[in-house]
């Protein structure tokens, strides 16, 4: 018998919403494995090695354009992170999320949960299971939390093999696609946020 059957007891339902105030006091190890949507912890699923490898190495494609901006332009302090938690909004009930790549404005390391008003893109990689939650619920929320751009990265066959960029249409408070991104077409490069060259061999032989 599954074990669930011995933990679905009235007792053991989350006692309370989890504020912005209680995350920060809950042990580390715990919110390493929940995201807080509206108050109620969800289990974070565990990426493949696939998902990781992609999401790294999209985070170190944009961790160099972001360098190479702020350089040419001296437009601020600008950074990137994989896998750290960002709060969407604390009012009527707190969310959570922790996108697999953030690009944000500098910010003290003991900031946390990161502001979403910081944030410049997230980029979510697509793993089977996770399609509802990253191309529909997500993508909701980001754009309802005024993230200006979002990135939905697809893999297959061992690679990268699609990259959605939506753009936030303030107008109608949604994304609405900017372009679609593949390794057979030509473009590659990205302009918003920031320049970003979208390296397609780098982004292949995820797992060896």
């Amino acid at each position: 018998m599954s074990a669930v059957f011995d933990w679905a007891k009235e007792e053991n339902l989350q006692p309370a919403p989890i504020t912005v105030a209680i995350w920060k006091e809950l042990p580390e190890a715990f919110c390493r494995l929940v995201e807080i949507v509206n108050g109620e912890a969800v289990r974070a699923e565990s990426p493949t090695r696939a998902h990781q490898k992609a999401a790294r190495r999209i985070a170190e494609l944009i961790e160099t354009a972001a360098a190479a901006h702020v350089d040419q332009y001296r437009d601020g302090c600008l950074d990137v992170n994989t896998d750290f938690d960002v709060v969407l909004w604390e009012f009527p009930e707190a969310t959570i999320r922790r996108p697999d790549v953030a690009l944000f404005d500098c910010a003290p390391d003991d900031l946390r949960p990161l502001p979403a008003s910081m944030v410049k893109l997230v980029v979510e990689v697509v793993s089977p299971g996770s399609e509802k939650t990253d191309i529909a619920e997500k993508k909701a929320e980001y754009a309802l939390a005024g993230i200006p751009w979002y990135w939905i990265v697809w893999i297959a066959d061992n690679q990268v093999s699609s990259i959605q960029i939506h753009v936030l249409d303030h107008a109608f408070g949604q994304y609405r696609l900017h372009a679609q991104l593949k390794p057979t077409t030509v473009e590659t490069i990205v302009e918003m946020p920031i320049q970003i060259e979208v390296d397609w061999e780098r982004l292949s032989a995820l797992t060896l």
